[in-house]
């Protein structure tokens, strides 16, 4: 298993990764709207939350040698599913490749944020 960290998203804020590599497959840990400048949460939409949520999971997917283009499954936890159509907006916009998703409503998400995604994506060249 290989460890995946870059600066250019949120540090871990427990005792968890980033993300992993393990054999073909990278495996995000869910990411919610920090900024990883800041450390603070800036957005206050939903569409603002989504966007940074997408930024981060980009920097990570990057990290890992990947891009939105190599999810095969996100899953997507909501803090209010009133929120369902903005989100789904920012989201389309990002995985363009309509990977298998799960989204579902949550009671609380980490620091009281709107969204938390995750995602697991298949290493370049992995389907040789």
């Amino acid at each position: 298993m290989q460890i995946i960290h870059t600066d250019n998203a949120p540090a871990a804020i427990g005792p968890y990764s980033q993300g992993v590599i393990t054999g073909k497959l990278f495996f995000s840990s869910g990411q919610i709207p920090i900024n990883p400048e800041t450390g603070d949460i800036i957005a206050v939409t939903i569409e603002e939350q989504a966007k940074q949520v997408m930024k981060n999971l980009g920097a990570l997917l990057d990290a890992a040698g990947c891009s939105y283009e190599n999810v095969v499954k996100t899953t997507c936890f909501l803090a209010d599913m009133n929120d369902f159509q903005a989100f789904n907006s920012v989201y389309a916009e990002y995985f363009t490749g309509k990977p298998a998703r799960s989204c579902v409503a949550v009671k609380t998400l980490p620091k009281n944020v709107l969204c938390e995604v995750e995602v697991i994506a298949e290493l370049p060249g992995a389907e040789d």
